[in-house]
């Protein structure tokens, strides 16, 4: 080999590089891409994620994560640093940098454009730009057209991620891969990255069909949760127990065997998708926002309730019992407990708040909650609280995951 092509080959010595690796998104990626037998780096700003990786710590709670990368440490199979000067090595970059919206409900693209500002110079012509996150409609032709413009001939792909946070080992090799392309080259390699996963097919779409499929699909799951929430709202004003409705509309029928029971709808994809989705459509999307209403208006609808059973809240000590967004996770993005707590305090309650998976100073032990509390609120349905011993308390669960509540 001569010397020219000795170094070219040196410097793209890794297969892919993560940016945003060290995230909910990006890691199990990483590894599973690893534990196929790439060599993947892992770009991301955050040091201190970047050490406990390192360490052998996952950063959130996903299952298998942490004994997976432990695994995978040994191998040399992966690299972490903070130093963009990485993508240099590689002609495959996925961003898993998305889309936020802001405190109006409408998509915010800074973050994301700082972010292809500060990369678009160690990005090399040739290479497959993945965008993994889910981006306003629109985006990926954009970065295509931002990265010709800077004089880089490379090729954009989306290529959504769909897995339910807690299973992303197992969801990344068993769910069809939507690869998002303009060009037969694109997803060429696009498709190779991922089938050599295992993936269950590859789906092959334009770029916007790509980021159409994953906000509708975010946005169909919401709405099925707002109509449940809806219909818990309508039965239990008329004094009824909506268990025991939903149990007779589901019983051996297949049919209803769709309809989720009612609680929390609340995460860091499902309200962004929606008003993402919202802002795209000329008529601002009805349906999405009476969703985004009925859903983010559960918290104030069990205040509200509190509040007529028990005359006002003042002087009375509310326990919420889980604070993550979802049962069995670590992740607070977007979680509508912290909402109801605002709401609580607001209302003139003590509020005391516990969860046994996350980390927060605010937060107190399960026994203190138990032992202060005067009615106790089922915030997130974790395990722990299925069969809790709550000495004769009031409960109000939503989700009907502890066997036992009130009647708002």
């Amino acid at each position: 080999m001569s010397t020219r092509k000795h170094n070219l080959a040196a410097m793209h010595d890794l297969d892919a590089v993560i940016v945003g690796g060290c995230g909910h998104v990006g890691l199990p990626l990483a590894l599973s891409l690893a534990d196929c037998g790439y060599k993947v780096g892992i770009n991301d700003i955050d040091q201190a994620k970047i050490e406990m990786v390192r360490a052998g710590q996952v950063p959130f709670r996903e299952t298998g994560a942490e004994a997976l990368l432990r695994k995978m440490l040994p191998t040399g199979r992966l690299e972490l640093s903070r130093d963009p000067a990485m993508l240099e090595r590689t002609r495959v970059i996925v961003l898993v940098i998305g889309t936020p919206i802001d405190e109006f409900m409408n998509p915010s693209v800074r973050i994301f454009d700082r972010v292809l500002d500060e990369l678009t110079p160690h990005i090399q012509g040739g290479s497959l730009i993945v965008l993994r996150s889910t981006v306003f409609p629109g985006t990926s032709e954009t970065v295509e057209r931002r990265l010709r413009a800077a004089g880089i001939d490379a090729d954009v792909a989306f290529c959504p991620e769909r897995i339910a946070e807690g299973h992303a080992l197992e969801e990344l090799r068993t769910l069809p891969q939507i690869v998002g392309t303009n060009s037969d080259a694109a997803f060429a390699k696009a498709s190779l990255l991922f089938e050599r996963l295992g993936v269950a097919s590859v789906v092959r779409t334009t770029p916007l069909e790509a980021e159409l499929a994953k906000l509708l699909t975010n946005t169909w799951r919401y709405m099925k949760f707002a109509i449940a929430n809806q219909f818990f709202q309508i039965v239990n004003r008329s004094g009824l127990d909506y268990n025991r409705v939903l149990n007779a509309i589901r019983q051996d029928y297949p049919r209803a065997a769709d309809l989720p029971g009612p609680g929390f709808a609340a995460g860091p994809c499902l309200l962004k998708d929606t008003m993402q989705l919202s802002a795209f459509t000329p008529d601002h999307f009805p349906m999405g926002q009476a969703a985004m209403q009925i859903n983010e208006g559960l918290p104030a609808y069990i205040v509200s309730a509190l509040e007529r059973r028990y005359g006002g809240l003042q002087g009375k000590t509310v326990g919420i019992l889980g604070m993550a967004f979802k049962s069995e996770s670590d992740d607070t993005r977007a979680s509508l407990s912290y909402k109801l707590r605002k709401l609580l305090s607001w209302s003139g309650a003590r509020v005391v708040c516990t969860d046994p998976y996350v980390k927060d100073d605010r937060l107190t032990t399960l026994e203190c909650v138990l032992e202060e509390s005067d009615v106790l609120v089922l915030g997130a349905p974790h395990k722990a609280y299925k069969n809790l011993t709550i000495g004769g308390k009031d409960v109000v669960d939503v989700w009907g995951a502890m066997g036992a509540g009130i009647q708002l």
